[in-house]
């Protein structure tokens, strides 16, 4: 079995980063509480280890796919951002190193092997069923698969207000009961409506929320080189800035993400559907193309897959059993309620490398340009900007 250390080294040797070191998205909502003075021990570690000042009114944005070094190498089209990127504190993602794993380490600072959103789609323990933590799917009602409480029903708990922005489908969907319920809703569809919606929330004392989701959008259907997603960043920035300079003053805004985001490369793409060695032995691939469980039939000798596997990406990804995984803390402290959802076998790629299922995905999701999920440093490393107003 793998120790912690081999991980890393395994890791190390295809150009990831294993464990992830230094404050995270774990830090960002709890840091944000102890800036508005939440009596509680962990929102005020979180609010030193960020150096946030304290301050009466809050507004947290979540740049969907923003990651750092994407941020960084397309600085050109992000003026406003860019100027606060320097000297700031670097921040990591989760792994997986995607959308609803990393909002359930932001809204309540578990770990994803506490909060159960351990990827984009999960093995349901109850049904044996493929559910999709995004979309909400084959789920039980949200608070059932993440118990945690979230740091909005904290704030409100202690009389401090919270309100967040977001498109109006987003309102009451199970994703957001599961990992940022609580508070005010405030249905907007554009970034310049949100901001809109924004400004006069954050007049009040307390925390506004705010996400935007087209960068990641633009990202996994054009690339975070493209054109396209150069001049969704640029739009994103010009919002951003009108949010800070029209905010009232003294008010506190930070703008992190969720992940980076890689360009795929189609020469490095294994199709389980179509491959015997990876299909051997294998009931339910579960995750997404850079970050794969594998739920095996029952009777198959999980190492005897890992090994398969391992054979076939190569130095293309690391492949790991549960148990290696849970030993390495992979997920952080696993709950016994969520220790069925992970899968026998665990796979993080590298380079620009997928996998993927033709049997379980769809024909768009195949088609893919920029992908997320495992541990490169262009996926986990996320940014932290903070401006006062």
């Amino acid at each position: 079995m793998l120790a912690k250390a081999s991980l890393a080294t395994a890791c190390s040797r295809v150009g990831l980063t294993w464990p992830l070191a230094g404050p995270g998205l774990a830090d960002v909502l709890a840091g944000a509480a102890g800036a508005l003075g939440l009596d509680d021990a962990q929102a005020t570690a979180s609010q030193a280890r960020l150096s946030l000042p304290a301050a009466e009114r809050v507004v947290v944005v979540m740049v969907d796919g923003l990651g750092r070094n994407n941020l960084a190498e397309r600085s050109g089209h992000a003026r406003f951002m860019s100027q606060l990127l320097p000297g700031s504190t670097a921040l990591n993602s989760t792994f997986p190193s995607t959308t609803a794993t990393a909002l359930g380490t932001l809204g309540t600072s578990a770990p994803p092997g506490v909060t159960g959103m351990l990827g984009y789609t999960v093995r349901n323990p109850a049904t044996g069923a493929l559910a999709n933590l995004v979309s909400w799917t084959d789920l039980p009602e949200a608070d059932r698969w993440q118990r945690q409480p979230t740091w909005f029903e904290r704030l409100l708990a202690a009389g401090i207000g919270v309100r967040s922005v977001g498109p109006h489908r987003f309102a009451g969907s199970g994703l957001t009961e599961a990992v940022l319920r609580g508070g005010l809703y405030l249905p907007a569809e554009t970034l310049a409506q949100r901001v809109d919606r924004a400004l006069p929330a954050a007049k009040e004392p307390g925390l506004v929320y705010l996400y935007w989701g087209e960068v990641d959008k633009t990202g996994h259907h054009d690339g975070p080189g493209s054109l396209a997603w150069g001049d969704e960043l640029a739009a994103t920035d010009k919002e951003l800035a009108r949010l800070a300079r029209s905010l009232p003053r003294g008010t506190l805004m930070v703008i992190t993400a969720d992940h980076g985001m890689v360009e795929v490369d189609h020469t490095a793409r294994w199709d389980v559907a179509t491959s015997p060695q990876l299909s051997h032995g294998v009931a339910l691939v579960t995750g997404e193309p850079r970050a794969m469980q594998l739920h095996v039939h029952p009777g198959t000798d999980p190492e005897a897959v890992a090994t398969r596997w391992r054979d076939a990406l190569g130095d293309h990804g690391v492949v790991i059993t549960k148990d290696e995984a849970l030993a390495a803390g992979l997920f952080g402290p696993v709950e016994p309620h969520v220790l069925p959802v992970v899968g026998d076998v665990v796979v993080a790629m590298a380079g620009c490398a997928t996998v993927v299922d033709s049997h379980t995905q769809t024909a768009a999701s195949l088609q893919l340009v920029g992908v997320h999920g495992s541990l490169t440093e262009q996926e986990t490393a996320i940014p932290l900007l903070v401006t006062v107003a």
